[in-house]
């Protein structure tokens, strides 16, 4: 390659090419173990991941957040669940909708395990990764979420806002009630997890097919915890860290006590009787 060949020169080259075939020109003219260590993936044929994204009163932050999404360099879809927003969201979400991004709408309110559920069934990638509708987690992170799965190494994946990435520095409490329940749910389930409540996993498709969930609102986080630590088939684990840019209430933030409660009942409950 000449020495005057600029950026402008590459994204020329690159244009138009689909996902896989971007990465083929990075190892070719990096190396694949220098693609590796700046997060470009090479990814089996016929890949796709499905990103499913709650939505509920995001009016603020949803362009951003699809934005970020669709930047990424990663054969995806993208499910967007309208769960009864009235902020206008509602309303603005069938302009997203194309050939890679589908748009479902709830007629009630039902919580973000609800509106998950939804989106599951309309996956037809081959990982599933959540995706909350707000800043708080980044996209950009998509990489080295997926690559222990894409290595063969991993079934499913766990972000971690504690383990030594740059996150928002907010609330004592609320990073206590993580942590504690956290605690709880690893006594249940035996898993080692830093982070259980953490928005970013991803889960090989099948997984989630068979599995059958049921909680409607947080419940989902410490439900999908268990299962996956007692399902008949031994899922290998892993834990990544992520970054997180916590929101006040004033901007948005939805979790609050009652929900903390909600999830410790959740832990007892798929643990002991469901």
């Amino acid at each position: 390659m000449s020495s005057d060949f600029s950026a402008e020169d590459l994204a020329k080259l690159v244009a138009g090419l689909s996902p896989t075939e971007k990465q083929q020109v990075a190892t070719n003219l990096l190396g694949e173990s220098a693609c590796k260590l700046l997060g470009m993936m090479k990814f089996p044929p016929g890949f796709k991941l499905s990103v499913v994204i709650p939505v509920y009163n995001e009016i603020r932050w949803i362009d951003e957040v699809l934005r970020r999404v669709r930047a990424q360099p990663i054969p995806m879809e993208i499910i967007l669940i309208d769960d009864y927003s009235t902020d206008g969201t509602r309303e603005k979400l069938p302009a997203f909708a194309d050939g890679n991004t589908k748009v479902i709408f709830h007629e009630s309110n039902q919580g973000k395990g609800a509106a998950l559920r939804t989106g599951f069934a309309h996956c037809t990638g081959t990982l599933i990764l959540v995706q909350d509708a707000d800043l708080e987690y980044d996209p950009a992170d998509y990489p080295r979420l997926l690559m222990p799965i894409l290595e063969g190494k991993a079934d499913a994946v766990f972000g971690s806002r504690f383990v030594g990435e740059s996150h928002r520095v907010l609330y004592f409490w609320h990073m206590i009630a993580n942590k504690i329940l956290t605690m709880l749910s690893n006594m249940m389930t035996n898993l080692n997890l830093t982070d259980m409540e953490v928005c970013y996993k991803v889960f090989r498709s099948e997984i989630l097919q068979g599995m059958r969930l049921k909680s409607n609102r947080f419940g989902f986080e410490p439900e999908v915890t268990a299962k996956i630590s007692r399902a008949s088939k031994s899922w290998r684990i892993y834990e990544v860290p992520v970054s997180y840019a916590g929101r006040t209430y004033a901007e948005g933030q939805k979790i609050g006590i009652k929900d903390a409660f909600s999830a410790l009942w959740c832990i007892f409950y798929y643990r002991f009787f469901d």
